[in-house]
């Protein structure tokens, strides 16, 4: 009887472990069966008892066809039964992810963020006048703010006008401009005010409990 005793150690490993031993067991007997009709059989037996584990989602939308795709999967692909679905395909499940390209279109600028960059496009688009040029001082100004989130020291405003005028394409030039953006201690001092915002404490030493 000891001798018959078998250990995880040495056991193959669940190729979805929330089934437990005893399906992925029933799968293998499955895939070795020579006819097809004993394996359709089995096959189908299988995905009840499958289906009987997770009763909350018998009223989900392609349960069924989610259980079939596990069955194969389960099976490593080596069951051949007739599915009332199309088979998933090993070459598809295994395929790696395309990478994805950061969105950020200049990342020496990253603590602009990306909200800025999209504001500036915008601004680009609008007719000459002052609703565009009050748009673009408040741009300026939402920019001079981020840049003393990352640098807390100060900053020219001539460095803001040329990154506007660089994320902007060349379209937006205000490097000559007499406007005169926030101060830094300014902008310095409403970041802190809020940073540093305290909540009252919640007192509990009367609360009753049972």
């Amino acid at each position: 009887m000891i001798e018959n005793l078998e250990y995880n150690t040495v056991r193959e490993d669940l190729i979805i472990p929330e089934y437990g031993r005893h399906i992925q067991k029933m799968i293998n007997y499955a895939s070795t069966r020579e006819t097809k009709e004993e394996r359709n059989k089995l096959a189908n037996a299988i995905i009840s008892v499958m289906g009987n584990l997770q009763p909350h989602l018998r009223d989900v939308a392609d349960f069924q066809h989610k259980l079939w795709d596990q069955l194969f999967i389960m099976s490593d692909f080596k069951l051949d039964a007739d599915s009332p679905f199309e088979k998933p395909s090993k070459e598809i499940l295994n395929a790696k992810p395309e990478p994805l390209s950061y969105p950020q279109n200049f990342p020496k600028y990253r603590f602009y963020g990306n909200n800025i960059k999209i504001m500036i496009d915008e601004a680009v688009k609008w007719d000459s006048g002052e609703m565009k040029d009050a748009l673009v001082l408040t741009i300026a100004n939402h920019m001079k703010k981020c840049f003393l989130n990352w640098n807390k020291d100060s900053v020219k405003d001539q460095v803001i006008f040329d990154h506007l005028y660089e994320l902007s394409e060349t379209n937006i030039d205000i490097r000559d401009s007499k406007e005169e953006l926030l101060d830094s201690a300014l902008l310095l001092r409403s970041r802190k005010k809020f940073s540093n915002k305290k909540f009252p404490k919640k007192n509990n030493k009367n609360r009753k409990r049972y």
